[in-house]
């Protein structure tokens, strides 16, 4: 069974759990000293811990040991998409980090109708901490947002491949199957793109992409087309 997992600032032979990670695993896992778990400081290892002291604010740990994770991708993948009603992001979020995004970009375009501010952003990232948590990654992506379309597209410069999911997209302009090199990949909100950001992406470099003959959900467009970009890269097999 896995150890509970912790995300932590800095490794150190002594570890202090302080804030949402102290109360989660104080609160809702009952954790006492003697219990083991393993802390994650984004550096792509894992550190087994033991928790020495229980006390107000904080757990106090002793870092055992330290291994390397085979667990992150070894392509670099970016996920630009549109802002989403409801919790539909957060789930795109989700399934990204599990997939083996790099990180994960939101934007507003000209027919996104959703809206973000400060504390939606915050959740976004700690869904994106509890999901590299859940399937064992030991980085959490990175989450950011971009008031504007043409802020996003501009953030993928230096990637390798560039590729832009729409309907105005007849057919793909870069095969999917096999693919090499890092990739930043582009999905629209719910109410799609104008044929005006399509033809301006195209300047700056994205190839259009074609996801079927089938319209399909704007979450269910970003996870489909990252999953086969994953497989493509052989990350999924």
């Amino acid at each position: 069974m896995a150890r509970n997992r912790f995300f932590v600032e800095k490794i150190e032979d002594e570890v202090s759990l302080t804030g949402e990670e102290f109360r989660h695993a104080k609160n809702v896992l009952r954790l006492n000293a003697g219990g083991e778990v393993t802390l994650l400081d984004g550096s792509g290892k894992e550190y087994s811990a033991i928790v020495t002291k229980v006390e107000k604010g904080r757990l106090v740990l002793n870092v055992l040991s330290e291994k390397d994770s085979d667990r992150e991708p070894k392509t670099k993948v970016y996920l630009l998409v549109g802002a989403l009603k409801g919790d539909k992001t957060e789930l795109v979020v989700q399934k990204a980090v599990e997939l083996g995004a790099e990180k994960i970009g939101v934007f507003s375009s000209a027919f996104c109708s959703a809206y973000m501010n400060e504390n939606k952003l915050e959740r976004l990232r700690r869904v994106s901490h509890e999901a590299a948590k859940q399937c064992l990654r030991t980085t959490a992506p990175e989450v950011f947002y971009f008031e504007t379309l043409d802020g996003a597209l501009k953030s993928a410069d230096g990637y390798e491949n560039k590729l832009f999911a729409c309907e105005f997209a007849k057919k793909s302009e870069k095969e999917l199957l096999p693919l090499s090199g890092s990739c930043a990949l582009v999905v629209g909100s719910e109410g799609g793109f104008q044929r005006e950001e399509f033809s301006y992406a195209k300047e700056l470099g994205f190839l259009g992409v074609s996801l079927g003959k089938r319209i399909l959900r704007a979450e269910t467009a970003a996870i489909s087309m990252l999953s086969v970009v994953m497989y493509g890269l052989g990350e999924l097999r």
